[in-house]
C-alpha cells in the first residue's frame, strides 16, 4: 500500500492506493455496504491507523439486531489494534508522554475528548461535553473512516492512545480497547470502596468483561464466584480462576462485592442482595434498556451498601490494562477468547456468530 501525505494548510492530506475500505451499516436487517475511500484528511493531532485486526464486541451486534438505538450510516467496531501510517501537522504522544511515530503498532480508547470541560477536569473524560466514540458516530465528510471494522481508522485529537509490543498476537491485544479496559476500570472502582484482598466476589456474567475481570481480581488476591447460564462458560471462568460457579437461580451466597456484567435485570436483582455489610455492587454490563429492577432502600441504608455504574474508561485505565494483559496474557487463556477469524468482507456473518452464543468474541481481518 501507498501512502502519501501531502500538506493542505493546517491540515494532511493523506492519498491511499489502493482505497481504504469500510463496512458501512446502514440499518436493522440490511447487510453492510463495502465503501471506499481514496484519502483523508488529517487536522494537527490526528493520526491515520492501518486495522491489523478488530473484534466483535457484544454492543456491535445489539446494534445490528436493533437492541440499542444508533446513527446511520455509520462504522462499527471500536475493539482493534493497528499501525501508524500517516501523522497529522503536529506531533502526537501516546499516553505515557511518548512520542508516537510512523510504524508504532498501535491500540487506542473507545473516544476522542476535549480534555478541558468540566467532566474531563474532574477525571471523567469518558463523558466529556464534546464526546466522539469509534465505532458509535454517524459518519460524517470529515470523519468517514471512524470504526474498526475498515481497513484504516481515522484517530481524531484527543484520543488516548496506547503502544504495544509487536511480539503479542493481536487477538489477545485487540479486545484491550473495550472489554480488558472496562473489567480493569470496575475493578478499580470496587477498590476504592472495598480492597479485593482476601474479598469474596460474585462476578456475573462470563463473557468478555466477566471472564477478565475474574481472571484480574484472583490476581489481586480475591476469592472470585462467577455465574453464568453456559456450561461452557462456566467451565471457561473456572479456567479463568474462578474457585466456583453457579448457573442463574442457585444461591450464590454472601459477598463483599459484586460485579454484574452480563446486564441481565435478573443478576442485576441477585447481585443487589447477594452483598453483604459495607459491600460493593457495580453495575457495568446495563449497558441496553431493560426493565426496572426493584430496590430495596432501607437494605441499602443498614448494609451500608455502596452501588456504583461504570460505564468505560479513563486513559490511565486503558494504558493499565494494556500493562495488565502484556504481563500477564499468558497466565490466563486469554489467547482462547477469540474463537474465530472471518474477512472484512465476510463482517455479516461474524456478526451472527458472534450472537450465537459461541466464542467469546470473533475477530475480523481486513486483510
Amino acid at each position: 500500500m501507498t501512502v502519501l501525505a501531502r500538506p493542505a494548510g493546517t491540515s494532511v492530506r493523506v492519498e491511499l492506493d489502493p482505497s481504504a475500505t469500510a463496512m458501512v451499516w446502514m440499518a436493522v436487517d440490511r447487510p453492510h455496504e463495502a465503501v471506499a475511500f481514496v484519502s483523508v484528511h488529517l487536522a494537527p493531532g490526528e493520526v491515520l491507523v492501518e486495522v491489523e485486526l478488530a473484534t466483535i464486541c457484544g454492543s456491535d451486534v445489539h446494534t445490528v439486531r436493533g437492541d440499542r438505538p444508533a446513527p446511520a450510516p455509520l462504522v462499527l467496531g471500536h475493539e482493534q489494534l493497528g499501525r501508524i501510517v500517516a501523522l497529522g501537522a503536529a506531533p502526537v504522544s501516546a499516553v505515557d508522554g511518548s512520542p508516537l511515530r510512523l510504524g508504532d503498532r498501535v491500540l487506542w480508547s473507545i473516544a476522542a475528548s476535549c480534555g478541558d470541560c468540566d467532566r474531563c477536569r474532574s477525571g471523567r473524560s469518558q463523558k466529556c461535553r464534546t464526546l466522539r466514540k469509534y465505532g458509535h458516530e454517524r459518519i460524517e465528510d470529515r470523519w468517514v473512516l471512524s470504526g474498526g471494522f475498515a481497513t484504516h481508522t481515522h484517530l481524531l485529537a484527543g484520543t488516548p492512545i496506547v503502544r504495544v509490543p509487536d511480539d503479542i498476537p493481536a487477538a489477545v491485544l485487540a479486545p484491550v480497547s473495550c472489554g480488558t479496559a472496562t473489567a480493569f476500570a470496575a475493578l478499580a472502582a470496587v477498590e476504592q470502596v472495598r480492597p479485593l484482598k482476601g474479598a469474596e466476589v460474585l462476578i456475573s456474567g462470563a463473557g468478555m468483561i466477566g471472564l477478565t475481570a475474574t481472571a484480574m481480581a484472583v490476581d489481586r488476591g480475591a476469592s472470585v464466584t462467577v455465574v453464568d447460564p453456559d456450561p461452557a462458560r462456566r467451565d471457561l471462568a473456572r479456567r479463568f480462576g474462578a474457585a466456583q460457579t453457579l448457573a442463574p437461580g442457585a444461591s450464590p451466597g454472601e459477598f463483599d462485592a459484586a460485579i454484574e456484567a452480563s446486564g441481565s435485570p435478573a443478576a442485576v436483582a441477585t447481585s443487589l442482595v447477594s452483598t453483604g455489610i459495607g459491600g460493593v455492587v457495580l453495575l457495568v454490563g446495563s449497558v441496553s434498556p431493560t426493565e426496572a429492577v426493584p430496590l430495596d432502600p432501607e437494605r441499602v441504608v443498614r448494609s451500608l451498601l455502596t452501588i456504583r455504574g461504570v460505564h468505560n474508561y479513563t486513559p490511565l485505565q486503558l494504558a493499565a490494562a494494556t500493562d495488565y494483559m502484556v504481563d500477564r496474557w499468558q497466565s490466563w487463556p486469554f489467547a482462547e477468547l477469540v474463537g474465530e477469524t472471518v474477512s472484512l468482507d465476510h463482517l455479516d456473518d461474524g456478526i451472527r456468530r458472534a450472537g450465537a452464543g459461541g466464542p467469546v468474541r470473533v475477530a475480523v481481518s481486513p486483510r
